[in-house]
């Protein structure tokens, strides 16, 4: 039996796959599990239909994250940062501080996105990686000075 996979399944195939399966692997768990539907024609149309669309939604996110990959990068953010006598840093640059400098600076980016996986305890120039799509990740300047 031919079916669509309308999900990737381990083992068998990505989404919109057409896929020839036992007739009762795809009977009792594939078309239940709403994995797969039968490759009639008119499935095997409205499949392609969803995938054309789909590749054009990705590319204008793709060209939407290359334009705020472009801006962040751009951008260089500068933080005060307290010393005690010895050197040592009072504080931190934690996400939320660099979050609250990109939304004043009129960049929306979402908390996640940001990879900053400890806070900034130093001066001087950090890079922080920003993930602005599934494999895209911007580097943004971040300069931490003493006050």
């Amino acid at each position: 039996m031919d079916v669509i996979l309308l999900r990737d399944v381990e083992q068998l195939g990505t989404e919109g796959a057409t896929v020839r399966v036992k007739p009762g692997y795809a009977r009792n768990f594939l078309l239940p599990r709403k994995l797969a539907v039968a490759a009639t024609p008119e499935a095997v149309k409205t499949v392609e239909e969803i995938t054309r669309q789909r590749a054009r939604k990705l590319k204008q996110q793709q060209a939407e994250a290359e334009a705020l990959k472009q801006r962040l990068e751009q951008q260089a953010l500068s933080f005060t940062l307290s010393l005690g006598e010895d050197g040592k840093a009072f504080g931190s640059i934690t996400l939320h501080d660099v979050l609250d400098a990109l939304s004043r600076a009129g960049v929306a980016v979402e908390k996640h996105a940001i990879q900053l996986p400890q806070p900034i305890k130093s001066l001087g120039l950090h890079e922080v990686p920003v993930k602005v799509h599934r494999d895209m990740v911007a580097v943004l300047k971040v300069r931490v000075v003493k006050a």
